[in-house]
């Protein structure tokens, strides 16, 4: 039997749900969620291996009018995605138009291959607002497959995860079928302090902030880690701080208690605040920081 693999990579505004549908298609929580925008700042694949197959799963960053360098890194992550899909999913949300939805609109035609449409959280809607949808994506993109969906729900998540693997191409495997994703365990734990800094403050302080682990030693019983909360002024490291560091102990467990789960072992987490200014706006830094 011939082996199939190759990229399906997800694109959209902020905040449709491309990465709710990563992890519903994967089976498994690999990546953050947050009602917050611009929760996903990286490009990240989900890779799901089986015996005659690998299908990888290309979560992106929301698709913005970039304000600051940090945002235009973001956006060509999003213009990776278009150039090596096989095939591409532009994910939408029930309410959301066409001629409101132009950056995606966009970038989507520029896409020549195989695509597909989904109108995500139609559990929210009545039959009627949702064939209305489907109609109008379908109007303007008359190539592609649209279908309605429910990522959070797991509406027509089998059976889109089962016509993804039968549409791959075939090709040998592009990774090794013990691999779940291109990344690294540090980045994970990295992204899941920065889940809880999205939970836990307000205001620009989620968005003034990045999570660096400076080391991570993997033992039998016990996963030792020690990673930086990167802020931009002398300000927001207070309040990352907290009365009396109230606010980082509260940080520092929940990510504690995520991490756990995530690496099987019991962790000590020594979590650190730190000043960059304007880490967002310099190309070096960015670097730095994987950007």
């Amino acid at each position: 039997m011939a082996h199939k693999a190759g990229y399906v990579n997800i694109i959209g505004e902020p905040n449709v749900g491309k990465s709710t549908l990563l992890n519903a298609l994967l089976g498994e929580q690999l990546v953050i969620t947050n009602p917050k925008a611009q929760t996903t700042r990286h490009r990240i694949l989900g890779i799901i291996n089986g015996e005659d197959h690998q299908l990888i799963l290309s979560d992106t960053p929301g698709i913005l009018d970039p304000q600051y360098r940090m945002h235009q890194s973001m956006m060509r992550a999003v213009d990776e995605a278009l150039i090596d899909a096989d095939l591409l999913i532009v994910l939408v949300e029930l309410g959301q138009r066409p001629e409101k939805a132009e950056n995606v609109v966009k970038r989507a035609q520029r896409f020549k291959g195989p695509m597909l449409v989904l109108v995500n959280k139609v559990d929210t809607g009545t039959e009627e607002v949702i064939m209305e949808a489907l109609h109008g994506w379908q109007n303007t993109f008359p190539e592609a497959k649209v279908v309605p969906l429910s990522a959070l729900h797991g509406l027509n998540v089998n059976e889109l995860r089962q016509y993804l693997i039968d549409h791959l191409p075939e090709h040998p495997p592009y990774f090794d079928k013990e691999d779940l994703s291109d990344r690294n365990m540090r980045f994970f734990v990295s992204e899941m302090i920065r889940e809880k800094v999205l939970a836990f403050y307000k205001q620009e302080i989620p968005y003034s902030t990045e999570v660096v682990v400076n080391s991570f030693e993997e033992g039998e019983t016990l996963t030792k880690i020690q990673a930086d909360v990167i802020v931009m002024r002398e300000s927001q490291k207070g309040i990352i701080i907290g009365q009396g560091g109230k606010a980082l102990r509260k940080l520092g467990t929940e990510a504690r208690i995520a991490i756990e789960r995530f690496v099987g072992t019991k962790v000590f987490l020594d979590l650190r605040v730190k000043v960059d200014e304007d880490w967002r706006e310099d190309e070096r830094k960015l670097k730095r920081y994987g950007y």
